[in-house]
Parts: C-alpha cells; sequence; structure tokens
C-alpha cells in the first residue's frame, strides 16, 4: 500500500529516536565499526592529491565572501580545473582532519556521531593532469583511485541525472553514495534523517569551496536511481547513490 505523503514526514522528524531501543544497536552490543573508508585493492593504482595548503592557496576569498556570492550554476566554460582547484574541493567536502580513528573520522564537515557515511566519486571531464574517466576519492590517502572511462561517460552521466545535459558538461561531476550502515551501527532506524542532513552539509561546504575557486556548482538530486548506481558500479542496495553535484569554471 502507498504511503500519503504527510506519513513521509514521519523521516523528517526525530520522533523516530524515541521507537530505537538503542541498548539494541551493533555498537552497544559490541559489533565492529564498519570502515569509514570503503578498502581498495592492495594492488591498486592511486594517484596522490597536492596538499590541502597547497590547493587552498589558490583560493584566497573570505567566508562572508563566499557566501554572499553562493549561488546555483548550470552553464560552465570549457576551462578545465587545475588539479590544485579539485584537490581543495575535495579536502573540502570530505577531508580528514586529525588522527585517523576507526570509530571516529574527524572532517571539514559535520556528521552524525562522526560516522560520515559517503563515499566520493567524479566523473572527470576536465581537469588538469587527469585523464578522463571515473574515480573514487580516498580521503584517509587523500588521493583518487582510478575506476576506469567507459567511451560514452557524457552521455551516461547526463542521462544519469535524468537527462540533464550540464551533469555531462562540467569539469567534474561529484557523485556521493550513501552506505547507511556507517551510520545504522550507531543509530539503527533513527539513522535515515541525519544521513540526510549529512548530505546536506557536504553539498553546501561544495558550493562555497566553488566560490573560492572561481567556479560554479549546481545540487542535483533528481536522477534515475539504477542508471546512477550502474555508472559507478555499485550494488544499489549496501551503497547506493544519494546526491550529485556539477563542478565547472564559470
Amino acid at each position: 500500500m502507498r504511503m500519503k505523503k504527510e506519513e513521509y514526514r514521519w523521516f523528517l522528524k526525530d520522533t523516530v529516536r524515541t521507537t530505537v531501543d538503542f541498548s539494541q544497536t551493533q555498537q552497544n552490543l559490541g559489533y565492529p565499526p564498519p570502515p569509514v573508508q570503503k578498502p581498495r585493492p592492495e594492488s591498486s593504482h592511486i594517484i596522490p592529491l597536492p596538499g590541502p595548503d597547497e590547493a587552498g592557496a589558490l583560493c584566497d576569498i573570505s567566508v562572508a565572501e563566499a557566501i554572499r556570492r553562493r549561488s546555483s550554476h548550470r552553464n560552465y566554460s570549457a576551462k578545465p580545473l587545475a588539479i590544485e582547484e579539485l584537490s581543495f574541493l575535495l579536502w573540502a567536502t570530505q577531508g580528514v582532519r586529525g588522527d585517523r580513528d576507526p570509530v571516529r573520522s574527524y572532517r571539514t564537515v559535520p556528521s552524525a556521531g562522526c560516522r560520515h557515511p559517503f563515499e566520493t566519486y567524479l566523473a572527470v571531464f576536465r581537469v588538469e593532469s587527469l585523464q578522463k574517466g571515473m574515480y573514487r576519492y580516498l580521503p584517509f590517502d587523500h588521493a583518487l583511485l582510478p575506476l576506469g572511462c567507459p567511451s560514452d561517460l557524457e552521455s551516461r552521466m547526463s542521462r544519469a541525472a535524468h537527462n540533464q545535459p550540464f551533469a555531462g558538461k562540467s569539469a567534474v561531476t561529484f557523485i556521493w553514495t550513501a552506505l547507511p550502515e556507517r551510520t545504522e551501527w550507531r543509530y539503527s532506524e533513527a539513522s535515515v534523517k541525519v544521513i540526510a542532513l549529512d548530505a546536506g552539509h557536504v553539498c553546501q561546504n561544495l558550493y562555497l569551496a566553488c566560490e573560492a575557486a572561481d567556479a560554479g556548482t549546481c545540487a542535483i538530486a533528481a536522477y534515475d536511481q539504477e542508471l546512477a548506481d550502474s555508472l559507478i558500479g555499485v550494488d544499489g542496495e549496501n551503497e547506493f547513490v544519494l546526491y550529485m553535484a556539477p563542478v565547472g569554471k564559470l
């Protein structure tokens, strides 16, 4: 039976927390936490990124100015994004700060319980020093894991975004997946709301970082779930696309 629209509002309320027996969460039952970075094959080749300090030197405006200029942009120039700028954007959205802890991963964005339930994938079209293709960001390494390049990447990216052409005409399109078990380990059924809130924290940082890099972005929450999951090769159940954001120079 289909739920009425009013019933979906349940997921926006914290009432759900009162229905959870927190003594029975995986954390309180003594289960180890899921890894806060998706593992990669040991033999895989990764591409180190410039350090955040080096990248940040290119993006020197005040927070107030970045907020004042914040806007959604769907039209981008043909100018490529510098690898230092991409490094800065990745650090701003998922960069790791301080010690690498298996339970708490302190990053540049807040997350409920420090669980950070996202992975960042990139469809790269015009980034200096990178070949066109798909990549996954490794925040603990501040590096990229190449995932290959479909021959029709621009078309597949646009179709995955419900035929919004700017998704395939960017310099790079950010694709965030959710791995709910990271947050469910601590919050069980109460995870749904906070995962959605966490996604907003990440994308807002991307907006502000883009303004600092003389670039623009536009968040996309309307996409074809199956095509998007297929594009990056995730199972659609334990990991699935949650949000997208094309980025390009203006």
